[in-house]
């Protein structure tokens, strides 16, 4: 694993302190406003047979101020772990999740099974899943393709805001921002992707021209970058990110990352810059590693 010298004076490993509110932003043009700290269907929730942890995870969760959550049907068990544990806290939270078909039919089928797992009658947020090629743009967007069904969803009032996400290529997502209008975009946001594939000067340009929602992920580089998880989630906020997408493991590692969203630091620009040229030696290491 990768370490860097730490450019702020934080510790390695912080004292616990007192857990503070997780302040809330603007959700781009959803005009919503979500926690910075989102829970994401990783870590322990995209998994089969962990019932009781994911209860405690997902309402801790709540319990900590987190109101962004969000799955994928791709995610083993976790939409199921949602509907099992929220029941009568759906409200408290932006619940959203994801497809990964391609197809307008194959997009529905999902969408389905998606709101069977999750118990409920509509999704905050439904996102094309996981965009990587010109040839996957083609099905999406072309006739009979995913996007169709997406539409439909949210005219019948299936899904409230419509999403995209991709971490391989910037200029396949920044295709699929001025191909549709989409209300949110989730993609990596770090101190080593400006010098990998930068997502955030090709597609965060464009999403704010159209105040599309950006929401962040990879925040952490996989844990595979020895870094205070306060500075980095620092970074990803310092951008203009509406929700920094987290998953965790266990209880310890989302009580870490409320305390962290709780007291954001306020980089400078030369910090943010001093961070980057730190990581850059890495990025393509670091970038380039699929789990």
């Amino acid at each position: 694993m990768n370490k860097i010298t730490n450019p702020h004076d934080i510790p390695d490993t912080e004292p616990q302190e007192p857990l503070k509110e997780i302040p809330k932003r603007r959700l781009g043009k959803t005009g919503v406003l979500v926690s910075v700290l989102g829970l994401g269907g990783e870590g322990a929730l995209r998994s089969y047979g962990n019932d009781a942890k994911a209860s405690e995870i997902i309402n801790t969760a709540i319990d900590y101020g987190i109101n962004y959550m969000e799955s994928a049907r791709a995610y083993a068990g976790s939409e199921a772990y949602y509907g099992a544990a929220l029941k009568e806290r759906r409200k408290e939270v932006f619940l959203a999740s994801k497809s990964h078909a391609r197809d307008k039919q194959g997009a529905f089928a999902h969408l389905k099974e998606t709101l069977a797992n999750m118990k409920t009658d509509y999704l905050d947020l439904w996102q094309v899943h996981d965009v990587r090629t010109d040839e996957e743009i083609n099905m999406i967007f072309g006739p009979g393709g995913a996007i169709e069904a997406f539409a439909e969803a949210k005219k019948k009032g299936l899904v409230r805001f419509i999403g995209v996400t991709g971490h391989h290529d910037p200029a396949v997502i920044r295709k699929c921002l001025e191909t549709f209008d989409f209300d949110t975009v989730l993609i990596p946001v770090n101190p080593a992707e400006p010098a990998y594939k930068c997502f955030l000067e090709e597609v965060v340009t464009v999403a704010g021209a159209k105040d599309v929602g950006v929401l962040a992920m990879k925040v952490y580089l996989s844990g595979r970058f020895d870094a205070p998880k306060k500075l980095l989630l620092s970074y990803a906020l310092s951008q203009p990110v509406a929700v920094a997408v987290v998953g965790c493991d266990n209880l310890e590692q989302l009580r870490e990352n409320a305390g962290a969203a709780g007291n954001i630091l306020s980089l400078k620009y030369n910090e943010v810059k001093k961070l980057t040229a730190m990581v850059a030696p890495y990025a393509r290491e670091l970038m380039s590693y699929k789990p």
